[in-house]
């Protein structure tokens, strides 16, 4: 008969030392888990739900902005660039314009009724300063005035410039019974009877082609001022010239 002592008792746990009094190397210690290891309690863990304090999304309109800055930024420094090494190779110069004689003849101004009558024969010395730019005047248009009252208009034959050149331009004005402002005849005469000369002046305007070897022809329009050109003209006389040398003018390109 089976001894009753030696079947292993139940409801009990496992010893951890077998009955022979040496430890099972296979037995583990610590406390079982039924499921997987908790996280260690130093872990930190950051779920942001809160939608106040979501990433924001770039706006488009505020990219856009910089990008068309700096490609306006560059575009200017680009231009400014080419610009500058233009005018290195070119070294343009405003074109030199002066006034060498006038003469007036056949003037007459009527105190009574501001009808005028004469003819001017202006002559310029026209310089070309460039030493690789060539000029090309295709339409030039001219006036005569005293102080800001015109007097006679006129068209200058269109003309050439090579480099380093120097060409002399005529202009010849002519007024038949051209009435003017009162104000402007009685300035006229009282200059004539007290000074013996009457200051007129001459503006030019000239569409004008500029071209430099292979370069590209530019064109422009050219603005030339020629002041206080005095004309010796007593109040008894019917014409008369310049007087006090030649006067440069001013030019705008």
């Amino acid at each position: 008969m089976e001894n009753q002592y030696s079947r292993p008792a139940t409801g009990y746990p496992a010893s951890a030392y077998p009955t022979n009094g040496y430890p099972n190397s296979t037995t583990t210690t610590g406390t079982a888990y039924p499921y997987a290891a908790p996280p260690p309690q130093s872990a930190y863990y950051y779920n942001n739900n809160n939608p106040y304090y979501a990433q924001p999304n770039p706006d488009p309109r505020a990219a856009f902005l910089r990008r068309l800055v700096v490609i306006i930024a560059a575009s200017f420094i680009i231009a400014g660039t080419v610009v500058f090494i233009v005018w290195l190779i070119l070294r343009p110069r405003v074109p030199e314009f002066r006034v060498d004689s006038v003469s007036l003849s056949n003037f007459n101004l009527s105190s009574t009724s501001s009808l005028l009558t004469g003819n001017w024969d202006v002559k310029f010395a026209v310089s070309n300063p460039n030493h690789k730019i060539s000029l090309y005047y295709d339409h030039i248009e001219a006036s005569v005035f005293y102080k800001d009252e015109s007097l006679s208009e006129t068209t200058v034959a269109p003309f050439d410039q090579g480099t380093r050149n120097q060409t002399v331009v005529r202009a010849t004005f002519a007024a038949a019974a051209r009435y003017v402002d009162k104000k402007a005849a009685d300035s006229i005469n009282s200059d004539r009877t007290s000074r013996g000369s009457v200051d007129f002046n001459v503006r030019m305007v000239a569409r004008v082609r500029l071209k430099a070897g292979s370069w590209r022809e530019r064109h422009r329009f050219m603005r030339v001022y020629c002041g206080n050109l005095a004309v010796g003209l007593s109040s008894n006389s019917a014409g008369g010239t310049m007087v006090g040398g030649a006067r440069e003018c001013k030019v705008g390109l």
